[in-house]
C-alpha cells in the first residue's frame, strides 16, 4: 500500500515529492524520518510501502506517481541495486527526468557515490547476480539499469553518513 500526505500540491502535480528507496535498508529509519518531516512541512509525498515480490513488474500506481510528481528523491543504499524493482523504478524516474518532467535529487545513504556511479563493491555484486539470473536474456534491461544508475549518480546530490541526515533535511526543504 502506498502512503501519501494529505495536502495537495499546487501547479497541477499530484505529488510534490516521490521517494524511491530500498525498503529493507531504509524504510524503518531514514526514509520514515524523511517522509515524516516532509509531511509535517505540508509537502505532499508519495512513498510506496507495498511489499514487492521478486519477479513482479513495476506497479501502475507507482508509474502514475512517477508521472504525477514534481520531484523525486532517490535514496541509494547498500542493497538498492539488489532489487530489480528499484532499478526499474529508477529507470522510469530517469526517463521522465530526461523528458524534462521531473527533478531528481540523489541521496547516497551510507554508500559512496562513486560506487553507485561506477557500479563498484555492493553495486558490482548486485549486477553480477542480475546478469547471472538473466543468463544474457535481458542484457538490454540490465544496460538500461546501469545507465540509469550512472545518470542519477552523476547528478548533484547528498552523501549521508552518521548524523548528517538532519542537515540533509534542512537542505532538502530549501531545494524544494
Amino acid at each position: 500500500m502506498a502512503s501519501s500526505s494529505s495536502s495537495k500540491p499546487t501547479g497541477g502535480w499530484t505529488y510534490d515529492v516521490l521517494l524511491s528507496f530500498r525498503g529493507d535498508d531504509t524504510r524503518n529509519n531514514f526514509v520514515d524520518h524523511l517522509y515524516g518531516a516532509l509531511v509535517q512541512k505540508g509537502i505532499h509525498t508519495f512513498k510506496d510501502d507495498e511489499m514487492i515480490h521478486r519477479g513482479e513488474s513495476i506497479s501502475s500506481e507507482l508509474m502514475r506517481a512517477i508521472e504525477e510528481s514534481r520531484f523525486a528523491v532517490v535514496v541509494f543504499s547498500k542493497n538498492y541495486a539488489d532489487s530489480s524493482w528499484c532499478l526499474d523504478e529508477l529507470a522510469n524516474i530517469m526517463k521522465r527526468r530526461d523528458e524534462g518532467g521531473l527533478k531528481v535529487l540523489p541521496v547516497f545513504y551510507h554508500v559512496d557515490p562513486s560506487d553507485v556511479r561506477k557500479q563498484k563493491r555492493d553495486y558490482a555484486t548486485a549486477f553480477q547476480k542480475h546478469e547471472e539470473n538473466f543468463n544474457g536474456e535481458k542484457d538490454d534491461e540490465v544496460n538500461k539499469w546501469r545507465g540509469a544508475l550512472a545518470g542519477a549518480a552523476n547528478l548533484s546530490g547528498h552523501h549521508i553518513s552518521g548524523a548528517s541526515g538532519l542537515v540533509f533535511m534542512d537542505l532538502l526543504f530549501q531545494w524544494l
